[in-house]
């Protein structure tokens, strides 16, 4: 599948775009601003963008008004059909945030209730009692999400609830040509409306979208892609034939910064072996989780890590591990900022162009290596061993096996956290091989030198 060999690129447009923190009815097509990043994807490597909400809300996106507009502070239909055919023309895919568990007080229907309570034909669109109140005088009480009352939670047990949302989706395959989903608290999602909501991706999945073609990056795979938003417990439950393709690996995101900042990498190997190892008890051996070092709702890396000269490896990590690489805009040049302060409106800004540095010139190498040529196979689709743990350097091995798809191939990945040099000495490191981020072939003889905070990807020849 095309997303198991992407790295994807996550924007929050109302922040990126600029737009009003509340919605102010003015449109304005500030969705566009993405198609003009079109290039600068294209260069750094990317298979696909994942925006977060724009569809018409209140405020921050996720309080949806109307799933069928595009919200007015980002533009219209039209404007994000275009952001979608552009990026198509750069051969880069598009996954639209779906926020089906909740919606705003505003949406259409809830608005319904509200006016017309007992006579509502949508009193059961929600979860509802009128023998109480609600915080804002409604005359009845509602379950909101977590307890957050401004976002209204949709019962998805109700046929007609879920029949309209699937049609919401065949409606944005249909109008945008989007390539898959990015599903908001997934964990929460009733699980038959999933296994639904497979179905239709599988339908989806069918025939490529007519709305905006996509140029290159194996444009034979028209695949829907669903991927869940999730924070803790057993993935598998989500992730598996009848749901979900993929899931945030929120497990190794804290270990991915945790580990540099205790300088204790014994922490990110314990995850990444019980996740993807090849013992038999290894929970997520052949699945493909989203892994990331930030986004939208947590303090960005370059802020989180104590030492700032840790970001390389950081990075060097994350593309070297098992999982679909995601990276959150603007912090493949190191943007900062901190979660907390009652809103994540610092972790959302507007940057009024991209601004590439060293840092971004090191990650489109990372791409390169997990995307194009050989050992993008090992590393996309390879399994998991621990070679060497140490506090402070971890070396471990991606292998995938001969098939249909290509010859076997094994990349070793060497971390250095720290800076001092250090070398590593194991058997697996005796041989000729191909120094995949230098570009040149090396013979070793069981010793391999890093230099502070390096990491080398070394494919087996």
């Amino acid at each position: 599948m095309w997303a198991y060999e992407s790295v994807f690129y996550q924007i929050y447009p109302i922040g990126f775009c600029g737009a009003p923190q509340v919605n102010d009815g003015v449109c304005v097509p500030r969705i566009r601003k993405v198609a003009a990043w079109a290039d600068y994807l294209q260069e750094l490597g990317v298979g696909a963008v994942l925006l977060n909400p724009v569809f018409e809300s209140s405020s921050h996106g996720y309080d949806t008004r109307d799933f069928t507009k595009v919200d007015c502070r980002l533009g219209t239909n039209e404007d994000l059909a275009e952001v979608v055919r552009t990026l198509h023309e750069h051969g880069i895919r598009v996954a639209l945030d779906a926020v089906f568990n909740h919606v705003g007080r505003d949406f259409w229907a809830f608005r319904d209730v509200r006016e017309r309570r007992w006579d509502s034909p949508y009193k059961d669109w929600f979860h509802l009692s009128f023998d109480g109140d609600s915080a804002f005088g409604d005359g009845f009480w509602y379950e909101g999400w977590e307890g957050v009352y401004d976002l209204v939670k949709l019962n998805l047990q109700n046929p007609a609830v879920v029949d309209y949302l699937l049609e919401v989706v065949r409606g944005w395959r249909h109008e945008f040509g989007v390539d898959g989903l990015r599903l908001d608290v997934a964990y929460l999602l009733d699980r038959d409306f999933l296994r639904r909501l497979r179905g239709v991706a599988d339908e989806l999945s069918a025939t490529a979208p007519t709305a905006a073609p996509l140029a290159g990056r194996r444009p034979e795979d028209a695949s829907f892609v669903l991927i869940g938003e999730t924070l803790h417990g057993d993935y598998s439950q989500l992730v598996n034939p009848e749901m979900l393709d993929s899931c945030t690996n929120y497990e190794c995101y804290k270990g991915l910064y945790s580990s540099f900042n205790s300088q204790n990498m014994f922490e990110i190997a314990h995850s990444l072996h019980r996740q993807f190892g090849g013992d038999p008890w290894c929970i997520y051996r052949g699945l493909h989780l989203l892994s990331f070092a930030d986004n939208h709702d947590v303090t960005r890396l370059a802020s989180i890590l104590s030492d700032p000269a840790c970001i390389r490896p950081a990075y060097g990590l994350l593309f070297g591990m098992p999982g679909i690489p995601c990276l959150y805009y603007g912090s493949e040049w190191g943007a900062t900022g901190t979660k907390g302060g009652g809103d994540d409106w610092a972790l959302r800004p507007a940057f009024e162009h991209p601004e590439p540095n060293d840092l971004t010139g090191y990650i489109e190498q990372l791409v390169q290596a997990r995307t194009a040529g050989a050992g993008a196979r090992a590393l996309c689709y390879g399994a998991y061993r621990n070679v060497q743990i140490q506090n402070k350097q971890l070396l471990f091995e991606r292998a995938v096996e001969a098939s249909a798809e290509g010859p076997a191939e094994r990349v070793f990945v060497a971390v250095n956290a720290v800076a001092e040099p250090f070398d590593f000495s194991a058997g697996e490191l005796a041989g000729a091989f191909s120094d995949l981020l230098a570009g040149e072939d090396v013979e070793l003889s069981g010793t391999l030198h890093l230099e502070p905070y390096e990491v080398r990807y070394l494919l087996q020849r």
